[in-house]
């Protein structure tokens, strides 16, 4: 078993072990699985997860845990908002159910869909062996709830683990205004009504998370049913951390430099600024090619690793690294 924060990770045993929010304490009946007591409590079991996380965001990850509500998270491209809905699935214990959204995307492919291949089938069989009894019943046959398959959406709504599962619908920024308007009536109550068999309705809700990168503005009304936080690229000294944290292998000099020179790179008005996921992959780049230190030289070779754009990667080139270095080497 591993404990994280406090929290219990994902038992591998066949009877699964949790314990409390904070108490490190394992190997308990599921029945007195309890609800984080503080945002503290939060913030130190993030943080045994390996997730370093500011008080602001265990406040509201602690309110939405608590308060039974939706947590939306915005924020640029690559500062960890997927990340910190992994997370809570692996403290919680609950089922990570990931809802990923792009553009078009509609009801049937986050709810549920008819497996018409196996209806075919079923139907090809009765037809063969003259089992179906008369058409009304070969129809209610194929609409069984066997032929259904389960979306993410539905899965989440449904769940019958006994722990509530984490969904995540990623990136709803890439959604329409009527993919947003589905949601917002499902998220109200946790029901669904499929025609064919009925409402399904939730036994315990999941702990849902929707994130955002804001390439277009969401709409009020889906906002206001959930708790909101915007996640801002971290701190120097936060992003040291998780860097040492995601790539041990690089050097703790490194790692700062790495940093520094992120952070700098930040201020140039790229037209894709680099994240943190980008940072913690610039520095496993340099430690593999055995780097002990950042110069002009590795940095023009490895910028690949870190922007993603060509024009980015000439406003780089074309700033002062010589002055962008001496900053680096003083943090």
């Amino acid at each position: 078993m591993q404990i994280c924060g406090g929290l219990l990770a994902r038992p591998s045993t066949l009877r699964p072990s949790i314990c409390v929010w904070g108490s490190g304490k394992g190997d308990l009946d599921l029945s007195l699985m309890a609800e984080p007591q503080s945002p503290s409590e939060v913030l130190d079991s993030l943080s045994g997860a390996d997730y370093v996380a500011d008080v602001g965001l265990a406040t509201v990850v602690y309110l939405a845990l608590t308060m039974h509500k939706p947590l939306f998270l915005e924020g640029e491209a690559g500062v960890g908002k997927t990340e910190l809905a992994k997370v809570l699935a692996q403290l919680t214990g609950g089922e990570l159910i990931r809802l990923q959204c792009h553009e078009g995307i509609d009801a049937s492919q986050a709810l549920y869909e008819w497996d018409y291949s196996r209806q075919l089938l079923h139907l090809r069989t009765a037809e063969i062996t003259n089992s179906a009894a008369d058409a009304e019943t070969l129809e209610n046959e194929l609409y069984a709830e066997k032929f259904l398959v389960r979306r993410p959406v539905l899965r989440a709504i449904t769940s019958l683990g006994e722990l509530p599962p984490v969904l995540l619908i990623d990136e709803i920024d890439r959604a329409d205004d009527e993919f947003e308007a589905f949601l917002l009536e499902v998220l109200s109550d946790y029901s669904v009504t499929i025609p064919e068999l009925g409402t399904f309705t939730t036994k315990q809700p999941p702990i849902v998370v929707i994130t955002s990168n804001r390439t277009r503005d969401v709409h009020d009304a889906l906002k206001r049913r959930c708790l909101y936080h915007w996640v801002e690229h971290p701190e120097f000294e936060q992003e040291v951390k998780i860097i040492g944290l995601k790539a041990p292998e690089a050097a703790d000099s490194l790692t700062r430099q790495v940093a520094g020179a992120v952070a700098k790179m930040r201020d140039l008005g790229l037209y894709k600024p680099p994240g943190v996921a980008e940072s913690i992959d610039w520095a496993h780049a340099l430690a593999q090619l055995g780097a002990a230190s950042l110069d002009e030289a590795m940095i023009t070779a490895t910028l690949g690793s870190v922007l993603k754009y060509r024009e980015d990667h000439q406003r780089v080139i074309n700033s002062n690294l010589t002055e962008m270095l001496a900053v680096v080497g003083n943090a």
